[in-house]
């Protein structure tokens, strides 16, 4: 619910008022001293849903535009008006939830979007934090990067500005999207490289790459696209129903901040190509949390005031509409492309594991089978390492060569690889000594 306050300009006290009765709205009136061209201030408590109709009911009425409106938060009203009034309101805009007025999205999306300094500052910070626990291999540090990233607002800034027909909102957000990737980005690079080149990470880049937490967002899959879409969608309803933003807007850092940062350790390493797919990762979730949020505001009927400017704010909204979907379209067809790569690659390495078991021949068993792959968006297998255990004394067989030519030949390995140059096999062999452990709970061997 809220409370309106209304400075009512000389001359329109009686319409306002007569407003105000017809639609069954308790008030209180207090006289302006302060000698300007206003008479009164008016505040009457609404349902949060009654706040756009009843104002623009003002409007109609003679209240101009320019007229001093404050809408607040109200905890409780105790009314048997406003209880009538609430039911009305509720029955008539039934299914839109608690949808605040225009005036309050614009305002709210406005205060999202924070001045730049704060901003990137943030942006820094969040990329930084986010780079050291993806190398630490720490989801909490991680996870503490998103909760500082101010990353929602721009986006939300940009969809309301559409939808509202406000072009100087639109390229705020805009702008500080497009700032906010490239600070994040460089900033990561940079701390990156201080890291790899002061020697307090002295890792090569495959082993940056193995690093579960960077792994993960190499090579991101079509199931990216639903948590980027459902990101959106949530900032959107959040910021219409005039709730707290902030865990979704945890959310859409999730999606946002991580891959940034591996983007930028990928950079410092000087592998640029091996983060392609977390680069396109980054570019994906932008598009989609843009396209759902705008998507979700039109459908939630905001437009703009005069209604003048409605065809042109429906041919703007439908025209960045097309392109974030067309841009949407071709993302999902490389990511469709990964999605079946990774499955092509579990098969791989279900070959691998199975050809060993084979070459061994009961002399040893397979503990392990380790692919690297390098690519994108189709990653190939660039070596396969197995793990092979055998008893003390016993002498395995050496199936490194004959592991190599089964793979190249092996008719189900991914990608169609036939040229065994192409797969670097390398075979590992440990001494495995297995215990009995006797009825008391005693081990009789190691």
């Amino acid at each position: 619910m809220r409370l309106v306050q209304v400075m009512v300009p000389a001359g329109k006290r009686e319409t306002v008022l007569a407003t105000l009765d017809e639609e069954g709205i308790d008030y209180v009136m207090s006289d302006e001293t302060s000698g300007r061209d206003y008479t009164a201030v008016v505040s009457f408590p609404l349902p949060t849903e009654a706040v756009e109709p009843i104002l623009e009911s003002l409007r109609e009425a003679g209240l101009e535009r320019d007229a001093y409106t404050v809408v607040l938060d109200a905890e409780t009203v105790v009314s048997n008006r406003y209880e009538e009034l609430e039911e009305r309101y509720v029955d008539e805009d039934e299914g839109n939830g608690d949808r605040i007025a225009r005036e309050e999205l614009a305002a709210r999306a406005t205060d999202m979007a924070p001045r730049l300094t704060a901003f990137a500052t943030l942006t820094v910070i969040s990329a930084v934090v986010a780079t050291a626990g993806l190398l630490l291999d720490s989801a909490a540090v991680v996870v503490g990067s998103m909760v500082i990233a101010p990353l929602i607002g721009p986006a939300m800034a940009a969809s309301v500005g559409t939808v509202l027909d406000d072009d100087e909102l639109f390229r705020r957000g805009v702008r500080l999207q497009v700032l906010g990737g490239f600070l994040a980005v460089g900033s990561a690079t940079a701390f990156a490289a201080i890291l790899r080149y002061g020697m307090i990470v002295p890792f090569s880049a495959t082993e940056v790459f193995a690093v579960p937490e960077v792994r993960e967002r190499l090579a991101p899959d079509v199931l990216s696209l639903p948590i980027a879409l459902g990101a959106g969608v949530a900032g959107a309803l959040s910021l219409s129903s005039g709730v707290s933003s902030a865990l979704v807007g945890v959310m859409i850092a999730a999606a946002l901040v991580p891959p940034t940062a591996v983007v930028g350790i990928g950079i410092a390493w000087g592998a640029p190509a091996a983060v392609s797919g977390a680069a396109l990762l980054v570019l994906v979730n932008f598009i989609s949390i843009n396209f759902a949020a705008l998507g979700t505001l039109w459908y939630k009927g905001y437009r703009p005031e005069q209604f003048w400017q409605l065809d042109e704010a429906r041919a703007t909204t439908l025209k960045r509409v097309g392109i974030l979907g067309v841009g949407i379209l071709l993302a999902t067809g490389v990511l469709a492309g990964v999605t079946v790569a990774s499955f092509e690659s579990a098969q791989f390495e279900t070959a691998a594991h199975a050809e060993a078991e084979a070459l061994l021949d009961g002399d040893g068993r397979v503990l392990d089978v380790e692919v690297t792959y390098g690519g994108f968006p189709f990653r190939q297998p660039t070596a396969v390492t197995v793990t092979v255990g055998h008893p003390p004394g016993e002498t395995p067989p050496r199936i490194a060569d004959r592991l190599s030519d089964s793979l190249a030949d092996d008719a189900s390995a991914p990608f169609g690889i036939g040229d065994a140059a192409t797969v670097e096999v390398s075979v590992r062999y440990l001494v495995v000594e297995e215990g009995r452990v006797d009825g008391n709970g005693g081990n009789d061997g190691t």
